[in-house]
Protein backbone atom coordinates (compact mmCIF):
# COMPACT_ATOMS: atom_id res chain seq x y z
CA UNK A 1 0.00 0.00 0.00
CA UNK A 2 1.10 3.38 -0.55
CA UNK A 3 2.23 6.02 2.20
CA UNK A 4 -0.31 8.62 2.68
CA UNK A 5 1.90 11.78 2.14
CA UNK A 6 0.78 15.45 2.84
CA UNK A 7 -0.16 16.64 -0.16
CA UNK A 8 1.05 20.20 0.63
CA UNK A 9 4.77 20.37 1.07
CA UNK A 10 5.58 23.90 1.92
CA UNK A 11 9.08 23.26 1.25
CA UNK A 12 10.89 23.02 -2.21
CA UNK A 13 12.38 20.00 -3.01
CA UNK A 14 16.28 20.04 -1.16
CA UNK A 15 18.95 17.28 -1.25
CA UNK A 16 18.22 14.59 1.15
CA UNK A 17 19.59 15.43 4.73
CA UNK A 18 22.20 12.65 6.57
CA UNK A 19 19.22 11.86 8.46
CA UNK A 20 17.47 10.85 5.38
CA UNK A 21 20.05 9.34 3.94
CA UNK A 22 20.15 6.65 7.02
CA UNK A 23 16.62 6.62 7.06
CA UNK A 24 16.50 4.16 4.09
CA UNK A 25 18.88 1.45 4.92
CA UNK A 26 17.58 1.74 8.81
CA UNK A 27 13.86 1.46 8.30
CA UNK A 28 14.11 -1.14 6.12
CA UNK A 29 15.29 -3.72 9.23
CA UNK A 30 12.38 -6.26 9.65
CA UNK A 31 13.23 -5.93 13.32
CA UNK A 32 13.09 -2.15 13.33
CA UNK A 33 9.97 -2.79 11.77
CA UNK A 34 8.42 -5.22 13.77
CA UNK A 35 9.28 -3.23 16.74
CA UNK A 36 7.93 -0.27 15.75
CA UNK A 37 4.47 -1.56 14.36
CA UNK A 38 3.96 -3.75 17.33
CA UNK A 39 4.03 -0.50 19.69
CA UNK A 40 2.05 1.85 17.38
CA UNK A 41 -1.04 -0.87 17.03
CA UNK A 42 -4.08 1.06 17.65
CA UNK A 43 -2.43 4.46 18.13
CA UNK A 44 -2.14 7.54 15.99
CA UNK A 45 1.05 7.34 13.90
CA UNK A 46 2.45 10.15 11.73
CA UNK A 47 5.72 9.85 9.74
CA UNK A 48 7.80 13.33 10.10
CA UNK A 49 9.75 14.64 7.08
CA UNK A 50 12.88 15.43 8.46
CA UNK A 51 11.25 18.28 10.76
CA UNK A 52 10.05 20.21 8.11
CA UNK A 53 6.86 18.54 8.10
CA UNK A 54 4.43 16.18 8.66
CA UNK A 55 2.07 13.51 7.74
CA UNK A 56 -1.88 14.34 7.14
CA UNK A 57 -3.81 13.30 10.34
CA UNK A 58 -5.12 10.59 11.23
CA UNK A 59 -2.99 7.83 10.07
CA UNK A 60 -1.56 4.41 10.96
CA UNK A 61 0.36 2.04 9.95
CA UNK A 62 -0.82 -0.81 8.03
CA UNK A 63 2.05 -2.47 7.89
CA UNK A 64 4.94 -3.01 9.27
CA UNK A 65 7.11 -2.11 5.60
CA UNK A 66 5.16 1.05 5.71
CA UNK A 67 7.62 2.57 7.64
CA UNK A 68 10.18 2.02 4.51
CA UNK A 69 7.53 3.34 2.17
CA UNK A 70 7.54 6.48 4.10
CA UNK A 71 11.17 6.73 4.45
CA UNK A 72 11.46 6.27 1.05
CA UNK A 73 9.66 9.64 0.07
CA UNK A 74 11.82 11.38 2.28
CA UNK A 75 10.28 10.21 6.10
CA UNK A 76 13.05 10.38 8.77
CA UNK A 77 10.81 9.30 12.59
CA UNK A 78 7.92 8.37 13.53
CA UNK A 79 6.00 9.90 16.01
CA UNK A 80 2.54 8.01 18.01
CA UNK A 81 -0.58 9.04 20.49
CA UNK A 82 -0.52 8.08 24.11
CA UNK A 83 -4.32 7.30 23.67
CA UNK A 84 -5.30 3.69 22.32
CA UNK A 85 -8.01 3.80 19.59
CA UNK A 86 -10.58 0.75 18.10
CA UNK A 87 -9.46 2.13 14.78
CA UNK A 88 -7.58 5.51 14.39
CA UNK A 89 -9.12 6.53 11.00
CA UNK A 90 -12.11 7.14 12.63
CA UNK A 91 -10.64 10.35 14.78
CA UNK A 92 -12.36 13.29 13.25
CA UNK A 93 -11.72 17.06 14.51
CA UNK A 94 -15.23 17.79 14.12
CA UNK A 95 -15.66 14.82 17.00
CA UNK A 96 -17.16 16.11 20.70
CA UNK A 97 -15.23 14.98 23.69
CA UNK A 98 -17.81 12.11 23.78
CA UNK A 99 -17.66 10.58 20.00
CA UNK A 100 -13.86 10.53 20.70
CA UNK A 101 -14.41 8.53 24.15
CA UNK A 102 -16.21 5.87 22.33
CA UNK A 103 -13.55 5.12 20.14
CA UNK A 104 -10.92 5.47 22.91
CA UNK A 105 -9.57 2.08 24.46
CA UNK A 106 -7.17 3.98 27.01
CA UNK A 107 -4.32 5.50 27.21
CA UNK A 108 -0.43 4.93 28.59
CA UNK A 109 0.87 7.48 30.86
CA UNK A 110 4.09 8.92 29.36
CA UNK A 111 6.73 11.21 31.06
CA UNK A 112 8.99 13.15 28.68
CA UNK A 113 12.04 13.77 30.33
CA UNK A 114 13.98 17.13 28.62
CA UNK A 115 17.29 18.59 29.92
CA UNK A 116 19.75 20.56 28.39
CA UNK A 117 22.19 18.01 30.02
CA UNK A 118 21.78 14.09 29.11
CA UNK A 119 23.37 13.62 33.46
CA UNK A 120 20.13 15.81 34.47
CA UNK A 121 17.92 13.59 33.05
CA UNK A 122 19.59 10.84 34.34
CA UNK A 123 18.83 12.40 37.88
CA UNK A 124 15.36 12.83 36.94
CA UNK A 125 14.80 9.27 35.14
CA UNK A 126 16.43 7.43 38.82
CA UNK A 127 14.08 9.98 41.14
CA UNK A 128 10.94 9.60 38.93
CA UNK A 129 11.50 5.55 39.11
CA UNK A 130 11.60 5.28 42.66
CA UNK A 131 8.96 7.37 43.22
CA UNK A 132 6.82 5.28 41.09
CA UNK A 133 7.77 2.09 42.44
CA UNK A 134 7.37 3.96 45.91
CA UNK A 135 3.46 3.76 44.74
CA UNK A 136 3.58 -0.13 43.95
CA UNK A 137 4.56 0.37 40.01
CA UNK A 138 7.46 -1.99 39.14
CA UNK A 139 7.11 -2.33 35.49
CA UNK A 140 8.90 1.02 33.82
CA UNK A 141 9.32 0.86 30.07
CA UNK A 142 12.76 3.57 29.46
CA UNK A 143 13.83 4.88 26.04
CA UNK A 144 16.48 7.40 24.73
CA UNK A 145 14.66 10.33 23.11
CA UNK A 146 17.19 10.39 20.93
CA UNK A 147 18.64 13.80 22.04
CA UNK A 148 19.69 14.73 26.09
CA UNK A 149 16.17 12.48 27.52
CA UNK A 150 14.27 9.99 28.50
CA UNK A 151 10.87 8.00 28.11
CA UNK A 152 9.20 6.34 30.32
CA UNK A 153 6.01 4.58 30.07
CA UNK A 154 3.29 2.92 32.23
CA UNK A 155 0.85 0.93 30.35
CA UNK A 156 -2.98 1.20 30.40
CA UNK A 157 -3.58 -2.21 31.78
CA UNK A 158 -1.43 -0.81 34.99
CA UNK A 159 -4.55 1.82 35.83
CA UNK A 160 -7.88 0.27 37.16
CA UNK A 161 -10.72 0.49 34.46
CA UNK A 162 -12.66 2.83 36.80
CA UNK A 163 -12.44 5.49 39.86
CA UNK A 164 -15.81 6.11 41.73
CA UNK A 165 -17.91 5.13 39.08
CA UNK A 166 -15.71 6.96 36.60
CA UNK A 167 -14.38 5.71 33.43
CA UNK A 168 -10.70 6.04 33.93
CA UNK A 169 -10.14 6.00 29.80
CA UNK A 170 -12.27 8.81 29.68
CA UNK A 171 -10.20 11.31 31.80
CA UNK A 172 -7.30 11.84 29.47
CA UNK A 173 -5.49 14.02 29.56
CA UNK A 174 -6.89 15.26 32.91
CA UNK A 175 -5.96 12.66 34.90
CA UNK A 176 -2.38 11.94 33.14
CA UNK A 177 -1.38 15.62 34.12
CA UNK A 178 -2.31 15.11 37.60
CA UNK A 179 -0.24 12.36 38.04
CA UNK A 180 2.89 14.29 35.96
CA UNK A 181 2.43 17.35 38.27
CA UNK A 182 2.30 15.09 41.75
CA UNK A 183 5.07 13.17 40.32
CA UNK A 184 6.81 16.33 39.46
CA UNK A 185 6.17 17.76 42.83
CA UNK A 186 6.99 14.43 44.83
CA UNK A 187 10.63 14.94 43.52
CA UNK A 188 11.50 18.25 43.17
CA UNK A 189 13.56 18.70 46.54
CA UNK A 190 15.87 15.67 45.75
CA UNK A 191 16.18 16.69 42.01
CA UNK A 192 17.05 20.12 42.79
CA UNK A 193 19.68 19.20 45.86
CA UNK A 194 21.21 16.70 43.26
CA UNK A 195 21.57 18.77 40.83
CA UNK A 196 23.12 21.12 42.82
CA UNK A 197 25.82 18.78 43.91
CA UNK A 198 26.89 18.96 40.48
CA UNK A 199 27.27 22.79 40.09
CA UNK A 200 27.65 24.13 43.19
CA UNK A 201 28.52 27.41 42.07
CA UNK A 202 24.90 28.20 40.88
CA UNK A 203 23.53 27.71 44.64
CA UNK A 204 23.36 31.26 45.50
CA UNK A 205 21.45 32.39 42.31
CA UNK A 206 18.76 29.56 42.31
CA UNK A 207 17.58 29.94 45.65
CA UNK A 208 13.94 30.68 46.62
CA UNK A 209 12.42 31.17 50.03
CA UNK A 210 8.98 29.28 51.46
CA UNK A 211 6.74 30.92 54.34
CA UNK A 212 6.42 28.61 56.83
CA UNK A 213 2.66 29.53 57.66
CA UNK A 214 1.00 29.49 54.53
CA UNK A 215 3.68 27.58 52.00
CA UNK A 216 3.44 30.33 49.19
CA UNK A 217 6.42 31.46 47.76
CA UNK A 218 7.93 34.32 49.23
CA UNK A 219 9.26 37.38 47.06
CA UNK A 220 12.91 39.10 47.14
CA UNK A 221 13.49 42.20 48.43
CA UNK A 222 16.32 44.85 48.84
CA UNK A 223 16.83 46.50 51.93
CA UNK A 224 18.61 49.33 52.31
CA UNK A 225 20.78 50.45 55.19
CA UNK A 226 21.21 54.41 56.22
CA UNK A 227 23.34 56.43 58.45
CA UNK A 228 23.27 59.95 59.49
CA UNK A 229 26.44 61.77 58.93
CA UNK A 230 25.23 64.22 62.13
CA UNK A 231 23.89 61.67 65.11
CA UNK A 232 25.78 58.51 63.44
CA UNK A 233 21.74 56.81 63.77
CA UNK A 234 21.26 54.05 61.17
CA UNK A 235 17.93 53.29 59.75
CA UNK A 236 16.88 50.34 57.66
CA UNK A 237 14.31 51.07 55.03
CA UNK A 238 12.77 48.83 52.52
CA UNK A 239 10.51 50.89 50.06
CA UNK A 240 13.06 54.09 49.51
CA UNK A 241 14.98 54.07 46.64
CA UNK A 242 17.17 57.20 46.89
CA UNK A 243 20.51 57.64 47.90
CA UNK A 244 19.72 60.28 50.94
CA UNK A 245 16.92 59.62 53.66
CA UNK A 246 16.17 62.65 55.95
CA UNK A 247 17.14 61.59 59.62
CA UNK A 248 14.11 60.93 61.27
CA UNK A 249 16.03 61.87 64.62
CA UNK A 250 17.68 65.30 63.65
CA UNK A 251 16.81 65.76 60.24
CA UNK A 252 19.90 65.45 58.79
CA UNK A 253 20.70 63.84 55.34
CA UNK A 254 21.22 60.11 56.21
CA UNK A 255 23.29 58.55 53.38
CA UNK A 256 23.01 55.12 51.81
CA UNK A 257 25.98 52.58 53.52
CA UNK A 258 24.88 49.25 52.07
CA UNK A 259 22.22 46.89 50.22
CA UNK A 260 21.07 43.46 51.50
CA UNK A 261 18.41 41.02 49.99
CA UNK A 262 15.52 39.88 52.20
CA UNK A 263 12.20 37.83 51.32
CA UNK A 264 9.06 39.22 52.45
CA UNK A 265 5.49 36.29 52.31
CA UNK A 266 3.00 39.15 50.77
CA UNK A 267 0.01 36.68 51.93
CA UNK A 268 0.95 37.01 55.38
CA UNK A 269 2.59 40.63 55.41
CA UNK A 270 5.63 39.04 57.03
CA UNK A 271 9.37 39.31 55.73
CA UNK A 272 13.10 37.60 57.13
CA UNK A 273 14.27 40.50 58.76
CA UNK A 274 12.39 40.45 61.43
CA UNK A 275 11.11 36.62 61.26
CA UNK A 276 13.88 34.90 59.94
CA UNK A 277 12.33 31.55 61.84
CA UNK A 278 9.34 31.39 59.61
CA UNK A 279 10.75 30.94 56.19
CA UNK A 280 12.58 27.89 54.51
CA UNK A 281 15.49 28.90 52.25
CA UNK A 282 15.44 25.99 49.35
CA UNK A 283 17.45 25.59 46.17
CA UNK A 284 15.49 25.75 42.68
CA UNK A 285 17.30 24.94 39.79
CA UNK A 286 14.62 25.43 37.04
CA UNK A 287 16.52 27.24 34.78
CA UNK A 288 18.27 24.29 34.11
CA UNK A 289 16.14 21.27 33.79
CA UNK A 290 12.11 20.26 33.68
CA UNK A 291 12.23 17.66 35.29
CA UNK A 292 8.55 16.77 33.98
CA UNK A 293 7.67 17.92 30.75
CA UNK A 294 3.43 17.88 31.48
CA UNK A 295 2.94 19.42 28.02
CA UNK A 296 3.08 16.49 25.87
CA UNK A 297 0.01 15.31 27.99
CA UNK A 298 -2.55 16.67 25.95
CA UNK A 299 -4.82 15.27 23.85
CA UNK A 300 -3.90 13.56 20.48
CA UNK A 301 -0.25 14.43 21.14
CA UNK A 302 2.47 12.60 20.00
CA UNK A 303 5.90 11.42 20.76
CA UNK A 304 8.49 9.57 19.39
CA UNK A 305 8.28 6.01 18.67
CA UNK A 306 10.48 3.38 20.16
CA UNK A 307 13.73 2.87 17.57
CA UNK A 308 12.32 5.75 15.87
CA UNK A 309 15.34 7.89 14.56
CA UNK A 310 16.13 11.53 15.59
CA UNK A 311 16.74 14.19 13.04
CA UNK A 312 19.46 15.98 14.59
CA UNK A 313 21.58 13.40 16.20
CA UNK A 314 20.86 10.41 13.96
CA UNK A 315 20.44 8.43 16.63
CA UNK A 316 17.89 5.95 17.49
CA UNK A 317 14.93 6.34 20.59
CA UNK A 318 16.45 3.26 21.36
CA UNK A 319 14.78 0.88 25.09
CA UNK A 320 17.10 0.61 28.07
CA UNK A 321 16.81 -1.11 31.42
CA UNK A 322 16.45 0.96 34.68
CA UNK A 323 19.59 -0.64 35.68
CA UNK A 324 21.72 1.09 32.82
CA UNK A 325 20.31 4.93 33.04
CA UNK A 326 23.72 5.92 34.69
CA UNK A 327 26.08 4.19 32.08
CA UNK A 328 24.41 5.08 29.52
CA UNK A 329 25.98 6.67 26.27
CA UNK A 330 24.24 7.97 23.82
CA UNK A 331 26.52 6.13 21.11
CA UNK A 332 24.84 3.11 22.72
CA UNK A 333 21.83 4.63 20.43
CA UNK A 334 24.21 4.19 17.06
CA UNK A 335 21.20 3.00 15.12
CA UNK A 336 23.95 0.30 13.35
CA UNK A 337 24.63 -1.07 16.90
CA UNK A 338 21.19 -1.36 18.58
CA UNK A 339 19.57 -4.30 19.80
CA UNK A 340 15.88 -4.28 20.00
CA UNK A 341 14.14 -4.50 23.60
CA UNK A 342 10.57 -3.87 24.46
CA UNK A 343 9.45 -1.13 25.47
CA UNK A 344 6.20 -1.46 26.88
CA UNK A 345 6.46 -4.00 29.44
CA UNK A 346 3.77 -6.84 30.68
CA UNK A 347 2.49 -4.49 33.48
CA UNK A 348 0.08 -6.49 36.19
CA UNK A 349 -3.27 -5.44 36.29
CA UNK A 350 -3.97 -2.60 38.28
CA UNK A 351 -0.70 -2.00 39.90
CA UNK A 352 -0.67 2.04 39.41
CA UNK A 353 -4.20 2.11 40.75
CA UNK A 354 -2.66 3.78 44.27
CA UNK A 355 -0.50 5.78 42.05
CA UNK A 356 -3.51 7.18 40.64
CA UNK A 357 -5.50 7.95 43.74
CA UNK A 358 -2.97 9.76 45.47
CA UNK A 359 -2.16 11.73 42.60
CA UNK A 360 -6.25 12.33 42.58
CA UNK A 361 -5.95 13.43 46.79
CA UNK A 362 -2.98 15.53 45.84
CA UNK A 363 -5.04 17.80 43.01
CA UNK A 364 -7.91 17.50 45.58
CA UNK A 365 -5.86 18.98 48.45
CA UNK A 366 -4.20 21.50 45.74
CA UNK A 367 -7.62 22.49 45.23
CA UNK A 368 -8.83 23.08 48.87
CA UNK A 369 -5.88 25.03 49.67
CA UNK A 370 -5.89 27.70 46.91
CA UNK A 371 -9.97 27.97 48.09
CA UNK A 372 -10.52 31.10 50.01
CA UNK A 373 -12.97 30.74 53.16
CA UNK A 374 -14.84 33.44 54.00
CA UNK A 375 -17.26 31.98 57.30
CA UNK A 376 -16.09 32.87 60.43
CA UNK A 377 -14.03 30.06 61.34
CA UNK A 378 -14.66 28.13 64.85
CA UNK A 379 -12.47 28.16 67.89
CA UNK A 380 -12.42 24.60 68.79
CA UNK A 381 -9.45 25.39 71.61
CA UNK A 382 -11.82 26.10 74.46
CA UNK A 383 -13.91 22.57 73.29
CA UNK A 384 -12.82 19.10 75.02
CA UNK A 385 -12.23 16.72 72.58
CA UNK A 386 -12.37 13.09 73.51
CA UNK A 387 -12.03 10.21 71.08
CA UNK A 388 -15.73 9.14 71.45
CA UNK A 389 -16.76 11.92 69.90
CA UNK A 390 -15.34 11.32 66.46
CA UNK A 391 -17.74 10.40 64.04
CA UNK A 392 -18.50 6.49 62.78
CA UNK A 393 -16.25 6.88 59.52
CA UNK A 394 -13.76 7.93 61.78
CA UNK A 395 -13.54 5.49 64.23
CA UNK A 396 -13.66 2.48 61.75
CA UNK A 397 -10.66 4.09 59.94
CA UNK A 398 -8.77 4.10 63.19
CA UNK A 399 -9.03 0.33 63.12
CA UNK A 400 -6.88 -0.22 60.49
CA UNK A 401 -6.72 -0.58 56.95
CA UNK A 402 -7.02 -3.77 56.05
CA UNK A 403 -6.67 -3.40 52.02
CA UNK A 404 -5.11 -0.62 49.66
CA UNK A 405 -5.97 2.74 51.13
CA UNK A 406 -3.76 3.68 53.49
CA UNK A 407 -2.23 6.45 52.39
CA UNK A 408 -6.16 8.03 51.68
CA UNK A 409 -6.81 6.84 55.01
CA UNK A 410 -3.86 8.76 56.84
CA UNK A 411 -4.67 11.97 54.50
CA UNK A 412 -8.17 11.81 55.87
CA UNK A 413 -6.91 11.37 59.62
CA UNK A 414 -4.73 14.05 59.55
CA UNK A 415 -7.24 16.95 57.63
CA UNK A 416 -9.20 15.73 60.79
CA UNK A 417 -7.25 15.97 63.50
CA UNK A 418 -5.46 18.81 61.88
CA UNK A 419 -8.87 20.56 61.62
CA UNK A 420 -9.34 20.16 65.53
CA UNK A 421 -6.51 21.70 66.40
CA UNK A 422 -5.12 18.39 68.53
CA UNK A 423 -1.90 18.31 69.91
CA UNK A 424 0.54 17.11 67.49
CA UNK A 425 2.46 14.76 70.06
CA UNK A 426 -1.16 13.42 70.51
CA UNK A 427 -1.39 12.86 66.64
CA UNK A 428 2.10 11.02 66.59
CA UNK A 429 0.84 8.70 69.15
CA UNK A 430 -2.53 8.13 67.65
CA UNK A 431 -1.12 7.24 63.94
CA UNK A 432 1.53 5.37 65.24
CA UNK A 433 -0.87 2.90 66.94
CA UNK A 434 -3.27 3.32 64.10
CA UNK A 435 -0.13 1.93 62.09
CA UNK A 436 0.24 -1.20 63.19
CA UNK A 437 -3.16 -2.35 62.54
CA UNK A 438 -2.70 -1.75 59.39
CA UNK A 439 -2.79 -4.83 56.83
CA UNK A 440 1.04 -3.38 56.01
CA UNK A 441 2.25 -0.07 57.61
CA UNK A 442 3.19 2.43 56.13
CA UNK A 443 7.13 4.12 56.34
CA UNK A 444 7.33 6.11 59.51
CA UNK A 445 9.16 8.77 57.32
CA UNK A 446 6.32 8.98 55.19
CA UNK A 447 4.18 9.43 58.03
CA UNK A 448 6.18 12.13 59.69
CA UNK A 449 6.41 14.27 56.62
CA UNK A 450 2.91 14.11 56.06
CA UNK A 451 2.22 15.29 59.62
CA UNK A 452 4.63 18.24 58.73
CA UNK A 453 3.27 19.50 55.79
CA UNK A 454 -0.81 18.77 57.21
CA UNK A 455 0.73 21.14 60.25
CA UNK A 456 1.37 23.82 58.20
CA UNK A 457 -1.82 23.69 56.05
CA UNK A 458 -4.63 22.86 57.57
CA UNK A 459 -7.36 21.30 55.63
CA UNK A 460 -10.27 20.28 56.02
CA UNK A 461 -11.04 16.19 55.47
CA UNK A 462 -13.09 15.16 52.52
CA UNK A 463 -17.02 15.85 52.80
CA UNK A 464 -19.09 12.83 53.82
CA UNK A 465 -20.12 12.60 50.41
CA UNK A 466 -16.88 11.84 48.75
CA UNK A 467 -15.72 8.38 47.31
CA UNK A 468 -12.97 8.17 49.65
CA UNK A 469 -14.89 6.74 52.22
CA UNK A 470 -16.71 3.76 50.50
CA UNK A 471 -13.49 2.70 49.09
CA UNK A 472 -12.27 2.53 52.45
CA UNK A 473 -15.33 0.41 53.58
CA UNK A 474 -15.84 3.24 56.12
CA UNK A 475 -18.54 5.60 54.65
CA UNK A 476 -19.98 8.39 56.31
CA UNK A 477 -24.13 7.92 57.28
CA UNK A 478 -24.78 10.76 59.85
CA UNK A 479 -27.89 12.95 58.87
CA UNK A 480 -27.46 16.26 58.26
CA UNK A 481 -23.54 15.73 58.35
CA UNK A 482 -21.68 17.51 55.74
CA UNK A 483 -18.14 17.09 56.51
CA UNK A 484 -17.04 14.66 59.74
CA UNK A 485 -15.28 17.63 61.88
CA UNK A 486 -18.66 18.82 62.03
CA UNK A 487 -19.95 16.06 63.51
CA UNK A 488 -17.37 16.22 66.55
CA UNK A 489 -17.72 19.72 67.23
CA UNK A 490 -21.66 19.40 67.63
CA UNK A 491 -20.91 16.55 69.97
CA UNK A 492 -18.15 18.79 71.81
CA UNK A 493 -20.74 21.23 72.05
CA UNK A 494 -23.39 19.46 73.30
CA UNK A 495 -21.02 18.34 76.19
CA UNK A 496 -20.41 21.88 76.72
CA UNK A 497 -24.23 22.92 76.69
CA UNK A 498 -24.86 19.75 79.07
CA UNK A 499 -21.91 20.70 81.55
CA UNK A 500 -22.93 24.85 82.07
CA UNK A 501 -26.55 23.37 82.96
CA UNK A 502 -25.20 21.00 85.00
CA UNK A 503 -23.14 23.84 86.92
CA UNK A 504 -26.19 26.04 86.86
CA UNK A 505 -28.73 23.58 88.49
CA UNK A 506 -26.17 23.08 91.61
Amino acid sequence: MEPKIHSQNPNPPSPPSQAQLLAQSYYARKDIQEAIYNFCKNRETIPNFNKKFFGKRPDALDYPSDLLNYAKKGATSFHCSEELWSNPLEISTDMTPEQLNELKIGWDFLIDIDSKYLDYSKIAARLIIKALEYHGVKNIGIKFSGSKGFHLIIPWKAFPEKISGIQTKDKFPEWPRLIAGYIDEMIHYDLTREILKTQPSIEQETQEAICKKCSSQAIKQTISLYKCANCRATSENMKAVKKTLRCPSCNYDMEKISEKEIYKCNNCQINSLKNPELFEIRATAKQLIDSVDIILVAPRHLFRAPYSLHEKTCLASAVIEKDEIESFNPQDADPLKIQIKNFLPSSEKEEARELLLQALDWAERKQTKSKKYEGRPIDVKNLKITEDMYPPCIQKILKGIKQDGRKRALFILLGFFNSLQLPQDYIAETLKKWNKKNYKPLRDGYIQSQMSWFSKNRILPPNCDKPQYKELKAPCNCPGIKNPINYTIKQAFRVKRKEKNEIKLK
